[in-house]
């Protein structure tokens, strides 16, 4: 067991802030997950008289939140960016430290755990900063040399064979997008179009609360993300809130975040779930269009450009959808022959998706893992 001092020296390549100056600031993710551009700014926009210029190859870490594994080395691609003095550097001792053997160490939830006895402050969130001091004298296993060496390359092509699969998955889930936007496109030509109203009119269902009864409670997410289940609601403790029943079949859209894509077909997991008064209902009918095929429409951008449209306003929370906008909005209404094929082929695709982003899962699960073992002398 080493102490981090006796292997690492505090780096403070400090400089001046020069008002007229652009700086690239990097932040530190969370769990293990590294360094990262946060932002770039004026002198004159930063808080601090000095900054500390990142060298390739250092060590750093996050005082506030080392405790949330906020830890990495500077990678060569942050060349002559800075950090505040939040972000402590540090250059190993190359006889006796790899430092990607240490980057490896410092991505271990143990770690985490150990490092959080020793962060001082009133609360995790704001004040539980690891200091220095802590730091240099947090002892860590150290084989020799070429045995950190002989870790840190395994453990580095490992997470090289998962990066790639997840590459690989990135380049499938595209063209599987590009292949349903072709389709898409395909049974668009000759379509007839008609009003939203015509289509799938507006719908709600307001709730005869009964006292002291549980209701189950679904929102929809942005960015086409899909209808999520909220915690349970007491009618007894329901103030202004004016929930509405939600069926399966409806097409469902938030009244303030439609423009951003919160807008899903209910299926039959949440027949019969309740919505808060900011979701919007709408019944399609069924001799001509569906709620999938309507909600990927508007997932599109041309349909998104219309739900933009009808959402007029300049502050995100207050772009509200206007109704009488929407329901005389045109929306395509394809032979539903063609709507049919169109959503097995997207039936094929979703769950194609969910068991490959399993398989990922299962694979990135597998590093935590080899981690432990790999410092445990297992691997």
């Amino acid at each position: 067991m080493v102490k981090l001092g006796e292997v690492l020296k505090p780096s403070e390549n400090w400089v001046p802030v020069v008002p007229t100056e652009k700086y690239k600031l990097l932040g530190l993710s969370l769990e293990g997950r590294g360094l990262f551009i946060r932002e770039e700014k004026l002198g004159s926009e930063v808080s601090a008289k000095y900054l500390n210029k990142v060298v390739p190859g250092e060590f750093m870490y996050s005082r506030l939140f080392a405790w949330k594994g906020a830890f990495d080395k500077a990678a060569k691609d942050f060349e002559g960016c800075y950090v505040s003095d939040e972000f402590p550097a540090f250059k190993p001792d190359k006889g006796k430290l790899d430092i990607d053997f240490l980057t490896c160490f410092f991505k271990q939830k143990s770690v985490w755990t150990a490092v959080e006895q020793f962060c001082m402050g009133v609360t995790k969130a704001s004040r539980n900063r690891f200091k220095e001091q802590f730091f240099m004298d947090f002892e860590i296993p150290l084989p020799s040399l070429p045995e950190q060496q002989r870790i840190a390359g395994r453990l580095a092509a490992l997470k090289g064979k998962i990066d790639e699969v997840k590459g690989l998955r990135r380049k499938q889930e595209k063209e599987m997008k590009n292949l349903l936007l072709a389709q898409y496109r395909n049974i668009m030509e000759g379509a007839e179009w008609k009003p939203m109203r015509e289509v799938a009119p507006l719908v709600r269902r307001p709730v005869d609360l009964q006292p002291n009864t549980i209701y189950s409670e679904v929102g929809v997410r942005s960015f086409g993300k899909g209808v999520f289940e909220k915690p349970n609601i007491n009618s007894d403790e329901l103030t202004w809130q004016k929930p509405y029943w939600i069926k399966a079949g409806d097409l469902l859209m938030s009244n303030i975040k439609a423009w951003e894509g919160a807008i899903a077909a209910v299926k039959k997991e949440h027949d019969g779930k309740v919505g808060s008064h900011r979701y919007l209902t709408f019944l399609p009918n069924p001799e001509i269009t569906s709620a999938e095929f309507l909600a990927f429409h508007f997932m599109t951008d041309e349909g998104n450009l219309k739900l933009s449209e009808a959402s007029p306003g300049s502050a995100d929370r207050n772009r509200t959808l206007n109704t009488k906008i929407i329901l005389n909005t045109l929306v395509p209404v394809p032979d539903m022959a063609l709507q049919q094929d169109f959503l097995q082929l997207q039936s094929k695709t979703t769950a194609l998706k969910a068991a490959q982003a399993g398989q990922l899962a299962a694979l990135e699960g597998l590093f935590p893992g080899v981690l432990e073992k790999a410092f445990r002398g297992e691997w």
